[in-house]
């Protein structure tokens, strides 16, 4: 069964990134009852683990590919998402 949260998710990091690999796991369920766990009135994902390999991460630093994926979450990250756990990898690594 589609989660409509994770396919918005996963449109927004395909058409930025075209990458070779994206996984994206709700982790959300796992922090219920800690802070944070409901903040989204929707009942949208809070808590996410994104796995990508892209050619956009090639030459770059860690802390610029997780910019990267920030920026195209920025959205989800206003709604919401405040737990955001990435392992962003180039082609070859």
């Amino acid at each position: 069964m589609s989660d409509p949260d994770l396919d918005r998710i996963r449109t927004a990091l395909a058409g930025g990134l075209n990458p070779l690999v994206l996984e994206l796991e709700n982790e959300s369920a796992l922090h219920a009852g800690h802070a944070g766990a409901s903040s989204r009135p929707d009942g949208g994902i809070t808590h996410l683990r994104v796995r990508a390999v892209s050619a956009a991460f090639a030459g770059k630093s860690r802390v610029e590919r997780h910019r990267i994926v920030n920026a195209f979450l920025a959205g989800e990250i206003a709604q919401g998402l405040h737990a955001l756990a990435i392992e962003a990898k180039a082609p070859g690594e």
